[in-house]
């Protein structure tokens, strides 16, 4: 195992920390070594899809412009 040392943390951020650690049961540094584990090993990919997925989902039948019609009406403004 690796020891990481942060300097110059925002006195604000580290009191944030320790009342997350608090809520979550763990020291400040075990509460800093998950939010580092999440951050790193989170699959972006999964994360996009879940995100894209929401979207539909709010606009679902909604009338849609097709990209290029709105590409067309500015290229004509110019």
């Amino acid at each position: 195992m690796s020891n990481l040392l942060v300097r110059d943390v925002p006195d604000e951020l580290q009191k944030r920390l320790k009342k997350r650690a608090r809520a979550n049961g763990r020291s400040a540094e075990a509460e800093h070594r998950e939010i580092l584990k999440q951050a790193l090993t989170q699959d972006d990919g999964a994360r996009f899809e879940a995100l894209a997925a929401q979207l539909r989902a709010l606009t679902a039948g909604r009338p849609q412009t097709p990209s290029e019609d709105l590409l067309r009406e500015t290229r004509a403004e110019r």
